[in-house]
């Protein structure tokens, strides 16, 4: 019903922005890094999700089309409602909740209010494959144009690549930041980090 809702900031609280929108104040359920990305009486534009179930209709709010894409992700799993996917991301960015879902980072999603580790490992279960598969995200977790990313991980090489993929490299850079690190002496999470240092470098 509603795409996005583009006005001046009248409110802000945990978990609520209120956007006026020609002398209507509509109240978005929104994330930490949502608010952390606007600033009360600045214009902002926040991409809307709207639910409605029989007792409540409730209007959510995000910064960028990928965080509400995520978000529509995250309620799509079974045992995840809405106060649950506002938490998992509150606690990160959009791409580092991304990365975090495709190299299976338990502990990255527990660290969540109120997620425990059944919910973050029905997450990373349903997720994982599909974020590897869909579009990219940059590292400002905005999303990146071009084709859909198909690398599905089967081994530590294939799961690093798939992660920076996600998070916007092509594969020539991969492949240049992927060289000389220990894949199989590694550990996953160590990997990705020695290839981005090796992008900065680059």
């Amino acid at each position: 019903m509603y795409y996005y809702l583009s006005g001046t900031v009248a409110h802000m609280e945990p978990y609520l922005a209120v956007i006026d929108c020609g002398g209507v104040g509509y109240a978005c359920r929104t994330t930490s890094y949502t608010l952390s990305q606007i600033k009360k009486g600045d214009k902002a534009t926040l991409y809307t999700y709207l639910s409605v179930r029989e007792d409540a209709m409730d209007l959510y709010g995000f910064f960028s089309q990928e965080e509400r894409k995520l978000f529509q992700q995250l309620i799509a799993v079974s045992g995840v409602g809405p106060k649950a996917a506002l938490a998992i991301l509150s606690s990160t960015t959009p791409a580092n909740l991304a990365m975090s879902i495709i190299t299976g980072d338990e502990k990255a999603l527990t660290a969540a209010q109120g997620v425990g580790k059944k919910i973050a490992q029905r997450v990373i279960l349903e997720l994982k494959d599909k974020l590897a598969k869909g579009q990219t995200v940059s590292l400002s977790g905005e999303s990146v144009a071009g084709p859909a990313v198909t690398i599905i991980p089967q081994n530590k090489l294939s799961e690093a690549a798939a992660a920076l993929a996600v998070l916007g490299y092509s594969q020539a850079e991969i492949n240049v930041a992927l060289k000389g690190v220990d894949i199989e002496g590694l550990p996953l999470e160590q990997i990705i980090r020695f290839a981005l240092k090796n992008m900065v470098k680059g």
